[in-house]
């Protein structure tokens, strides 16, 4: 199939984009990779009458640690330059993030795919969307009122769906500290393909001993969700196969033809149990 008509714009700095969207209202979407949009246009699933390119954007290109060692993502940094980590930006600490995009579609994918596109486009089994909730990071929007920063906690709404306003654009992803026993882990019905369910964590650990964490499951509810159930398992000392019981039973998956709720939930208590084995020994 062929997307319905559109026009196109290109944007050629962030504010100007900005104000693009304003004048063109509802009715306008942001383009940058284009892996998941293009693809949803194309089955008509999405229809909009204007979309503003803001691929150009190099000042959105980038990836660094700042003075305080949070590190600061563009939102046009694609998957595969995390991947890659060139300027071993990720080093001690925040390696969990170029070993998650293995998971990632396949490599072409990577190489176009953004990670602000992936994050602004809120699917609930997204590997960015559940890295950026299990490890605390914050959203930085810009539009016609100026610049303002989102929790993760607070940004994704529901299906697709996320706190940005219409005419705004995400431009950075922050992560403000370092994960260095963190993991992420999925099932798929093929290597690529969306994941059934998703799993992540970050231990905390002190002295070899996990004092608590953070547990985040993709993939069985409107979106990526923390699971507090889970994460006082680990507080109080429990062990990964109790934390992975735990973020079983708190959830209750939706059924498809992909699987049941019961299978969906059999497949929480592995991943979760794998994800805090994998962050244990990393």
């Amino acid at each position: 199939m062929k997307p319905a008509p559109f026009q196109y714009h290109r944007a050629h700095d962030v504010d100007g984009a900005a104000r693009l969207l304003a004048e063109l209202g509802d009715d306008a979407k942001v383009i940058a990779g284009g892996q998941s949009l293009v693809a949803m246009m194309n089955y008509r699933l999405a229809r909009p009458r204007h979309l503003v390119d803001i691929g150009g954007l190099r000042e959105l290109d980038r990836m660094h640690r700042d003075a305080d060692g949070a590190l600061r993502i563009g939102a046009l940094t694609t998957h595969h330059t995390v991947e890659r980590d060139p300027a071993g930006v990720l080093e001690a600490g925040f390696e969990v993030l170029n070993r998650a995009m293995t998971w990632i579609g396949h490599l072409p994918i990577r190489t176009r795919g953004t990670v602000g596109g992936s994050m602004a486009h809120g699917d609930a089994t997204a590997e960015w969307c559940l890295l950026a909730l299990t490890l605390g990071a914050e959203f930085v929007a810009r539009g016609p009122r100026g610049e303002r920063t989102v929790p993760a906690g607070d940004f994704f709404l529901g299906y697709y769906t996320t706190a940005l306003d219409p005419d705004e654009i995400l431009v950075e992803i922050v992560f403000p500290r370092s994960a260095p026993h963190a993991a992420l882990t999925e099932f798929a019905e093929r290597r690529g393909d969306f994941a059934l369910v998703a799993a992540a964590v970050d231990l905390d650990v002190q002295e070899g001993e996990v004092h608590g964490g953070r547990v985040a499951l993709g993939g069985v509810a409107s979106a990526a969700v923390r699971v507090p159930e889970a994460e006082e398992v680990l507080a109080e000392g429990g062990s990964f196969e109790a934390c992975a019981a735990a973020a079983a039973e708190a959830v209750e998956p939706p059924a498809d033809t992909s699987g049941s709720t019961h299978y969906r939930k059999e497949l929480v208590r592995t991943l979760v149990r794998r994800a805090c084995e994998e962050a244990m020994s990393s």
